[in-house]
């Protein structure tokens, strides 16, 4: 009896028709010929009330289901369908209330349909989370009513149904076609097919004037009687590694996501982009410590593997230790390999800071420093000022913002790669260079 009035609810016009009686009875009191026509009228209507719960609760009623993908992708629409399935023989008015993870922030949540006797309907919506890691949905509220709308049968479905939030993993289809070359014809670019000296064989061929003597076949010269010489190709295989600076730098938000985010986002797009271009890819994230260290693999389930990992890094408080990177980077890496480093540096000073192990690391592998542009400094400065302390506020504004372009040139000046991009367009700005330094075969 308990479970049955905790799913019993009112209608609001089950309200007016009751408050409308009770108004009729308070006239009644100086129109008495209105008291006997307003008990009829009231066992009337409480009779075809409780026609209306039986009817109600006679059957299964509504069932429903919440239908999650298997994970989500951070910072994308992700679709929810609801499918609902109507037991009555009599059409029904359906609100629907999902009781969405707290991570949303949203709590006012109410679809409304009507679904005709014995059938089926179905919804969706989308979700945009900003955060990775669990997210748990809680009930799948179902209110049902009659034609007559005066109460409403509550049921619930799918309690407690998790799904986990993983980097970006739509975006990284959505580049996927940047791996074909084809596609991505630049101005000023030339594919040059090099003949290099790394130890990838490609054959034995005669020798024309000019080639490289050291490149002579002496074996297959004495054979042949004519002077050959060995071709090479360049290197495909090549290590690339996303060094993620997780440091309190990274901790700052721009459209909800955190730089971190974005930067786990592009470096799960860009090791993709690498694996189908035949290159090997790896993984390194740092603070004030090393963190996550994954080898760089050309293998097929290894993308998998770089997905797991990236689902798992988080931000720290700490500065970062650029010193402790070089020492890792000096001992663990034996061959020269591309470095894409995701960090971001607000002043001068700080890039100072840490210039010298980014050129120690430079001067041994081949280092590109990806950091940010201020959004928001940029939409600032731009906005007419109206008070003498705008515009004081503003020039700050563009010197913060002059002090990024420079701390660019500075890198550049050193030889250092260097991308200073909005946070939006980071994946898309990391993928050309990378392509670009293929097509240059610089690495």
């Amino acid at each position: 009896m308990l479970r049955f009035f905790k799913s019993l609810y009112l209608h609001q016009r089950f309200f007016v028709v009751t408050f409308t009686l009770a108004a009729g009875f308070l006239f009644s009191y100086w129109f008495e010929w209105l008291y006997p026509i307003l008990w009829l009228l009231t066992i009337i209507f409480l009779l075809i009330v409780l026609v209306d719960v039986i009817a109600l609760f006679k059957s299964r009623g509504i069932t429903a289901e919440r239908i999650l993908p298997e994970k989500f992708s951070n910072s994308d629409e992700n679709r929810v369908q609801v499918m609902l399935q109507n037991h009555y023989g009599f059409k029904s008015y359906v609100e629907i209330i999902d009781e969405i993870p707290v991570q949303f922030q949203k709590r006012d949540f109410l679809h409304r349909l009507q679904i005709a006797q014995q059938s089926a309907s179905t919804f969706n919506y989308s979700l945009r989370p900003v955060e990775r890691g669990e997210y748990y949905f809680g009930n799948l509220n179902v209110f049902a009513s009659t034609p007559l709308k005066l109460v409403k049968r509550r049921q619930r479905f799918q309690k407690e149904q998790m799904v986990k939030v993983y980097p970006s993993f739509i975006q990284m289809k959505k580049y996927d076609f940047m791996a074909i070359d084809r596609k991505i014809a630049q101005p000023g670019l030339k594919k040059i097919r090099k003949i290099g000296h790394t130890m990838e064989f490609e054959q034995i061929r005669d020798y024309v004037l000019g080639d490289d003597v050291r490149s002579i076949n002496w074996k297959a010269t004495a054979k042949q009687g004519d002077l050959m010489v060995n071709q090479y190709q360049d290197e495909r295989s090549q290590p690339v590694y996303s060094v993620i600076d997780t440091g309190r730098t990274m901790k700052m938000p721009f459209n909800h996501l955190k730089l971190l985010d974005y930067a786990v986002n592009s470096a799960l797009a860009f090791s993709n982009i690498a694996l189908k271009k035949k290159d090997k890819a790896g993984l390194i994230t740092f603070s004030n410590k090393m963190e996550k260290v994954i080898p760089a693999s050309s293998k097929k389930t290894h993308l998998n593997l770089l997905l797991e990992t990236l689902y798992n890094v988080n931000t720290r408080f700490n500065d970062s230790d650029f010193g402790l990177l070089y020492t890792h980077a000096n001992r663990r890496l034996p061959q020269r390999s591309l470095l894409l480093l995701y960090t971001n540096f607000e002043h001068l000073s700080a890039l100072h800071r840490q210039l010298p192990y980014l050129l120690a690391l430079a001067r041994k592998h081949l280092l590109v420093v990806i950091f940010f542009e201020n959004t928001e400094l940029e939409s600032f400065i731009g906005a007419d000022a109206e008070k003498v302390g705008e515009i004081f506020d503003q020039t700050i504004a563009e010197q913060f913002s002059y002090d990024k372009r420079l701390m660019a040139k500075e890198l550049q000046k050193h030889g250092i790669q260097t991308i200073l991009t909005k946070p939006e367009d980071l994946t898309v700005n990391t993928i050309n260079k990378y392509l670009e330094i293929k097509k240059r075969g610089i690495l």
